[in-house]
Order: C-alpha cells, then structure tokens, then sequence
C-alpha cells in the first residue's frame, strides 16, 4: 500500500482530484487530497498575510495529520513549489515526488520568476488592487477543458493569494534530488507558464546537474488538467510509479 497526498495549484482545491482519489483507492492505496490556506473550501481564510510558507506548511501539516511516511506526494502547477520545499525539509518522509505539469525552479526563483512579463506584472497588480491581495482565476479554457468539464472547473475556481506568487524559495538541490522524482508533462495544448520547465525537466545542466538523474518524464496528451479531463489516465501513471 502507497500513502499518496495530492496537492492542487493555483485557484483549485482539493475538489480538483474527485475523479482521481477513487481510482487510487479502489487499488488498494491511501490518499488524502490538501486545500491549501485561501482557496476552495477554505476560500474564507484568504487574507493578505497568506504567503508560500502558509502553503508548505499546509502541506507539511497535513502529512503530520494524517499520519503518513513512505509518501507519494503529487503537486500540480504552482504546488511544485510546495513540493520542492517539502522535499528539501523532509525527504526521509518521501517515496516519490510527482510534478504534475508543475513548476520546476531553481534555488531563490519565486513561482513568477519565469512567467512573462505581461503575465507577471497582471497579477501582481490584480492582487496589489484587491483588499484581500489575491489574483482572479483565468478561464478554464486555458487549461485545454470544454464543456462539462469546463463549467465545473470555473464554478469552483477561486481567486488565488498574492503573497505565495512573488516570494522566493531557498532550497537545497542535491536534498531534493535525493528523492526520486516524475515530472509529468501535459502536453495538449500545453500551458505556456509551464515551458520553462519543460526545458528544465530534460536539461542535463539543471540544478547544477542534480535534477536528471533519478529523475523521470512521462507524457499525457491533455492540456492541464489531467485529474479532470483523464482521471484514468493520470490514475495509470501515478500507479505504474509503484
């Protein structure tokens, strides 16, 4: 039996992974899905004093809660920057970390780092202009999702706090490279905030040469999405990493 948490990006929560946490179940493994401070149904925390170290801890939290060593721990999109520092502190506790179309950054990078300048600057003004210094979520078309999909993603979205997009992350590379690690890279259509690390994930440089090996890229051709647009899919690859 693996312990797997699952940790949802930007503007998402917990409710992201319904049709994921069934499937990992059902094959016999233990999983708990985080909603980090300020969104989804803990949308009602969202203040200004929210920043990265509220998230991490969110995280480290709930592994402590939960009880759960041996850990499988699935970040999605922002939530790589959660699960470098999660696995710079306590990589003893982790099986595997799973990238799931995350960010990759370096040492001293924030989460905007490598986003475009227009982008950058956009989010940082929404959130500056709002009392509760947060950034409105996109539409979830940018996510490659239509339709039904698409409804319920926008229904659930909430705006995301401003603190964790600008603050910096100090980690230790070869720590975390200590866990074995997949980058899952979705591909159809892929999100252009994520091509950095797209470039980064095969770069024999990265991390000073620290990030290939033990490391793994496996592909679905799903734009952002893959826990709403193929649960089943994403179930398969996460369980073929046991």
């Amino acid at each position: 039996m693996a312990n797997f948490l699952l940790v949802h990006g930007a503007w998402h929560g917990a409710w992201c992974w319904q049709r994921v946490v069934p499937g990992l179940m059902g094959a016999g493994h233990r999983v708990h899905a985080v909603t980090l401070t300020g969104v989804g149904e803990r949308a009602h925390l969202l203040s200004p004093g929210i920043d990265l170290e509220t998230h991490i801890t969110d995280v480290m939290a709930a592994m402590d809660a939960e009880e759960m060593d041996d850990v499988v721990l699935v970040v999605h999109s922002y939530a790589g920057m959660l699960g470098t520092a999660v696995a710079d502190r306590r990589p003893e506790r982790l099986r595997h970390l799973v990238y799931l179309d995350a960010v990759l950054p370096k040492p001293g990078e924030s989460w905007s780092s490598t986003h475009a300048s227009a982008t950058r600057n956009a989010r940082i003004a929404a959130a500056q202009a709002d009392p509760l210094h947060a950034f409105p979520a996109p539409d979830p078309s940018v996510f490659g999702l239509s339709d039904a999909d698409h409804a319920w993603v926008q229904r659930r979205q909430t705006p995301h706090p401003g603190g964790p997009y600008t603050q910096v992350l100090d980690f230790d590379p070869l720590r975390v490279a200590s866990v074995p690690r997949t980058f899952i890279n979705c591909t159809t259509p892929p999100l252009g905030t994520i091509d950095v690390s797209r470039l980064r994930m095969v770069d024999p440089k990265f991390w000073d040469g620290a990030w290939l090996p033990g490391s793994q890229v496996l592909e679905m051709h799903t734009g952002h999405d893959p826990m709403v647009s193929d649960p089943d899919g994403l179930v398969q690859r996460l369980l073929s990493l046991l």
